[in-house]
């Protein structure tokens, strides 16, 4: 998290950011719920990023969006890993394809092919 703090500081001197990471579990209890948007909302941000794992950031927007204060929610994902130079971004010829999703794959399967997965099943159920 200093690291995505640091580089913002050098990238948007005029922004006023915040961070809260939240515990790393596969779900979150009442009180976890109850902090993360106390947090938020003590900031009260224009745009809220959630960067979790899909699909929980989006289900977790969702479910609390009524809750929080903010202007815009976005889930990115390992966005802020790729900002923060913690992983590296795919290979421009997967960008150009539209295939990021399979490089990422390709390089960490055991831990992608889940989130794929379970985007691939839960995607189609908000259209």
């Amino acid at each position: 998290m200093a690291k995505i703090g640091e580089r913002l500081k050098v990238d948007y001197p005029n922004v006023t950011f915040g961070i809260y990471s939240p515990p790393y579990k596969p779900e979150f209890s009442e009180e976890d719920n109850s902090k993360m948007i106390e947090a938020v909302n003590a900031f009260q941000p224009d745009v809220l990023f959630v960067s979790m794992t899909a699909p929980k950031q989006e289900k977790w927007s969702h479910a609390n969006k009524d809750l929080l204060v903010a202007k815009i929610i976005c889930s990115i994902g390992a966005v802020f890993d790729f900002y923060a130079g913690t992983v590296e971004c795919p290979n421009k010829i997967w960008q150009d394809l539209g295939l990021e999703w399979l490089g990422r794959l390709l390089k960490e399967p055991k831990r992608m092919a889940k989130d794929i997965f379970t985007m691939v099943v839960y995607l189609p159920n908000t259209w």
